[in-house]
């Protein structure tokens, strides 16, 4: 009869076996380079904490100029945040991050549904967002708290069609969501460009379709919800509290002079 009991020598070295594996997958786990009120970042937050996808949240001092530095533009060239670091493959591009690690690490999931119609309207809500969405309503609300810019009547009328054009395409679909009954990863960038409007006491109410949905996600997903409402009171606490970016030295958007 096989003695199939195992002696010291053959449990220690399975045990460091086991330990080394560990070791290697802790390693392995991704890391987010991130700002902390950046809807960008915080979309891609959102879809890895729904995804349940463990990840480093790397933050990324804006006001210091991290992502302005030689290092950084290593990882990306265009020096914007986020970044995905999975295990040296850097990509960045918020919505090219959230379909990465749809594809990669939840192939299937609905949250980005391989059905083609299906998948082209989510990717649309992604194009639409960064387009035109974002695009105009960050202008409005973000741009003029962080930088040297003041909110214009043209301003306010680029965020009234961006949002007239959402609330026609949700009404038209008749769908829960942005791009279908259900969540997408279509509707986290749309709901934090969103949220920026709630930070400065934007009234969209008369937007039914938007307003809707809109609070349809933070119902219906609080713990996801909570990631974009603590990036609202920063923001709030920014707009109450200007902060003082002269020393950033921005290729592109002026600093606001701060009175000491």
């Amino acid at each position: 009869m096989v003695d199939r009991r195992l002696d010291f020598d053959q449990r220690f070295s399975i045990n460091n076996f086991v330990n080394e594996q560990a070791q290697n997958i802790e390693n392995m786990v991704m890391k987010l380079y991130a700002v902390s009120d950046g809807p960008p970042s915080l979309s891609v937050r959102q879809a890895l904490a729904k995804l349940k996808i463990p990840f480093e949240l790397v933050n990324v001092d804006y006001s210091k100029g991290e992502h302005m530095t030689a290092e950084y533009a290593l990882m990306n060239p265009q020096k914007e945040i986020p970044v995905l670091d999975d295990n040296g493959f850097y990509l960045s591009e918020s919505n090219a991050i959230l379909q990465y690690i749809c594809d990669k690490y939840a192939p299937g999931n609905e949250l980005y549904p391989q059905d083609a119609k299906v998948r082209a309207i989510v990717n649309h809500r992604l194009c639409f967002n960064l387009s035109t969405y974002y695009a105009n309503i960050s202008v409005y609300t973000m741009a003029p708290i962080f930088f040297d810019y003041e909110r214009t009547e043209l301003g306010l009328k680029k965020v009234r069609m961006a949002l007239d054009v959402l609330d026609t395409y949700l009404q038209r679909s008749g769908s829960k969501y942005a791009a279908a009954d259900h969540l997408t990863i279509g509707d986290f960038p749309l709901v934090n460009s969103t949220m920026t409007l709630e930070a400065i006491d934007f009234d969209f109410a008369n937007y039914t379709k938007v307003h809707e949905w809109y609070n349809n996600f933070k119902q219906e997903y609080p713990e996801l919800w909570k990631i974009s409402a603590d990036a609202m009171k920063e923001i709030q606490h920014f707009a109450a509290n200007p902060p003082d970016l002269t020393s950033l030295n921005h290729p592109i958007h002026p600093a606001r002079k701060i009175n000491k």
